[in-house]
């Protein structure tokens, strides 16, 4: 099996289409089942990692500016190291993903 990185993108910035609290926390349940189930696969490679959505961006000749990327509006929300056999199977994998029940995005990359 190959190893394929989830990143979780999702507008954590937009004010109007935040979740409510009780939607948050329904998430966060489904997040908990997603990951156990993948953990009980054998499919889960490393522990979920949540990362802030602030960070910084360097460019060559440039200075340090504030924010992952002014240009897009999702801001990387976490990530997780999946096993599997293809992007195929990768994608199957992120359908359960609960990421989108908020309006989020899976990017996947393959391990070289």
């Amino acid at each position: 099996m190959k190893e394929f990185l989830f990143i979780f993108r999702r507008d954590f910035k937009a004010k109007e289409i935040q979740p409510a609290e009780y939607e948050l926390e329904k998430n966060v349940k489904h997040w908990k089942d997603w990951l156990d189930l993948l953990t009980e696969k054998g499919l889960l490679a490393q522990k979920h990692k949540s990362w802030d959505a602030e960070g910084s961006v360097m460019k060559p000749g440039e200075s340090v500016t504030n924010g992952p990327y002014a240009e897009i509006k999702h801001s990387i929300g976490g990530m997780v190291v999946i096993k599997a056999e293809n992007y195929d199977q990768a994608g199957e994998i992120a359908k359960g993903c609960p990421i989108f029940e908020l309006g989020g995005s899976v990017e996947i990359r393959m391990g070289l």
